[in-house]
């Protein structure tokens, strides 16, 4: 791990001179940071930055993302952070996600712990419930029904639905760590929190999961959850959190103090 991690922040200086931009936070996003990384799987950094204020003053629109094509494993892209306060805002799962990463390979000046430290003011039960839904219900779909089923694909419809599951009971951001949430809200004495221990254990120690039996246990929870959970996300109410003018201040805030 500190090898790839002196490459990540290799990377990441590299991207700062080469746009010329300050990068404020980065972390993993994908499975490493769920819990259930494949030997192969890419290291899926995402990071934040911030340009100089001169670049914010035009009467253009202008990119907003950078973007890396994925070379040795490494997918890595960014969001500005006046991007990123718009989609915070709108309580952006993603985002919220990546401010909680458990994997963090950068974190300079305040602006990433201000942001995790209101973040349930700007947190919508209902819009994250249903983000995680569609993205639980079309992998359902695409992947896990039929006879035989691409194995590895109930971790990207279990996690979703888990989550769902957290917004109904906790009514707060999930965790990203998939252990996390497969230990608070699935019983160990029943039979899917062991078939589901197994199915980890496979994964994590490499073995190649493809097209196998469906495994009935977790279908049949999936279909119970996914239809439960639809009328649990209708009946939820929209919330309007104003924090814009806050995050005027932050991102203000921000510029003096990454730019002086």
């Amino acid at each position: 791990m500190q090898a790839i991690q002196k490459v990540i922040t290799e990377q990441l200086d590299f991207l700062e001179q080469q746009e010329q931009i300050r990068i404020l936070y980065a972390c993993e996003s994908g499975s490493r940071a769920w819990g259930f990384p494949s030997q192969d799987s890419d290291y899926d950094v995402r990071f934040i930055y911030i340009r100089q204020p001169d670049w914010y003053l035009s009467i253009f629109d202008k990119r907003d993302v950078i973007e890396r094509p994925i070379s040795e494993k490494l997918d890595i892209s960014g969001w500005d952070l006046r991007k990123a306060l718009n989609l915070y805002r709108k309580s952006n799962p993603p985002l919220l996600e990546w401010l909680q990463s458990p994997i963090r390979y950068a974190e300079k000046h305040g602006a990433a712990k201000q942001l995790r430290e209101i973040s349930p003011l700007t947190f919508s039960p209902k819009s994250c419930m249903y983000h995680y839904l569609n993205m639980a219900r079309g992998n359902y779909r695409m992947y896990l029904q039929g006879d035989r089923v691409k194995i590895k694909k109930y971790f990207y419809v279990l996690r979703p639905v888990l989550a769902c599951e957290w917004i109904e009971r906790f009514n707060e951001m999930p965790p990203m760590e998939f252990d996390v949430l497969v230990d608070r809200l699935i019983p160990k004495d029943e039979e899917l929190w062991h078939i589901i221990q197994q199915l980890l254990a496979r994964k994590k120690a490499g073995d190649e999961l493809d097209y196998e039996p469906r495994l009935n246990p977790i279908n049949d929870y999936l279909e119970d959850r996914l239809q439960k959970l639809e009328k649990i996300a209708a009946a939820m109410k929209s919330t309007d959190r104003k924090m814009d003018g806050h995050l005027d201040s932050l991102f203000r805030a921000t510029l003096r103090e990454v730019w002086g």
